[in-house]
């Protein structure tokens, strides 16, 4: 059978928050089948534990961030969608995240930091059947129109492929790459979108400062822009490097399912609050999906019962 998957040990990560400019330590430890991803506020007495669910999202403004019940004045986490990216790139169903602040370290700005982080602690086949998150029919959410328009939609498909295009009124962005198909199966997730950056303009960036948010940010963690190029003296990543992060996000996103999913994502100029309109819709309609499992590897979709190969 294909089967559900956390860490052979624990592991630990030091680094600062995006949004606050603070100083925060992870633990990552081993969880037992059907667990799931639960956050834990160790620094809170009594330790407050946040499982990751569509219902726990409690803020999508710049971030996804969570809290009991999706209380937006309970104790939160933010910042969670890089960590969960990593987490469905290596198929990882159950781990305990002990953390003692607020926020997510941003490490740099990537997946990459994760994924190795996690592979280095191991990873162990479970003996439970994982547990997949199948769309039977279409669901789609849009918003605003004209310029403004944008939407995002799943659609059924025996494999999980995510599908983003951007659209920013800056030449530097523009000049890149706008649209990027990936297909989770493939195995390349480590190789093709892990190590895309977030990233942001100066005009925004002295904005948020302005007003207490991106204190942790800098050119060590971030793609900065100004209204013509790139200021990082070492440049872009990948070619498509903005639309890479915006699949990066969307696949940390749509774990907070609570199951990996089979379905074709699309979106046009999504973000944050669209994904999770999108999964609430999803999750509302208790006929556009099923939990599924398969008994034989070879009933799953192609590269979804192997386990991601080392660095």
């Amino acid at each position: 059978m294909v089967r559900q998957r956390t860490l052979k040990a624990l592991t630990r990560a030091v680094g600062v928050g995006i949004h606050s400019g603070q100083k925060v330590e992870l633990v990552l430890r081993p969880a037992a089948p059907d667990t799931g991803i639960v956050f834990r506020r160790v620094d809170l007495c009594p330790p407050v534990d946040i499982p990751v669910s569509a219902s726990s999202v409690c803020d999508t403004r710049m971030a996804t961030t969570i809290s009991p019940g999706g209380d937006p004045s309970g104790p939160k986490v933010q910042t969670i969608e890089h960590l969960l990216s990593a987490c469905a790139g290596l198929g990882l169903d159950n781990l305990y995240i002990d953390i003692n602040a607020d926020e997510v370290p941003i490490l740099d700005g990537s997946a990459a930091s994760f994924v190795f982080l996690l592979q280095s602690a191991g990873i162990e086949l479970q003996n439970a059947a994982k547990k997949f998150l199948r769309v039977k029919k279409t669901v789609e959410v849009r918003q605003g129109e004209g310029k403004k328009l944008m939407w995002a939609r799943l659609e059924p498909h025996h494999g999980y492929t995510l599908e983003f295009q951007i659209e920013f009124d800056n030449p530097a962005v523009a000049a890149t790459g706008q649209q990027v198909h990936f297909d989770m199966g493939s195995g390349l997730y480590k190789k093709e979108i892990a190590r895309a950056r977030t990233f942001g303009m100066t005009s925004d960036i002295e904005l948020m400062r302005s007003r207490g948010l991106t204190l942790g940010g800098s050119m060590d963690n971030a793609i900065v822009v100004d209204d013509y190029r790139v200021l990082n003296s070492d440049g872009l990543r990948y070619d498509d490097e903005f639309a890479k992060h915006k699949i990066l996000d969307a696949i940390g996103d749509m774990q907070v399912a609570g199951h990996p999913l089979l379905a074709a994502y699309t979106s046009f100029k999504g973000g944050h609050a669209l994904n999770n309109k999108l999964l609430r819709a999803l999750l509302a309609d208790a006929e556009a999906y099923e939990l599924v499992s398969f008994e034989h590897e070879r009933e799953a979709p192609a590269g979804f019962a192997q386990l991601a190969p080392a660095w």
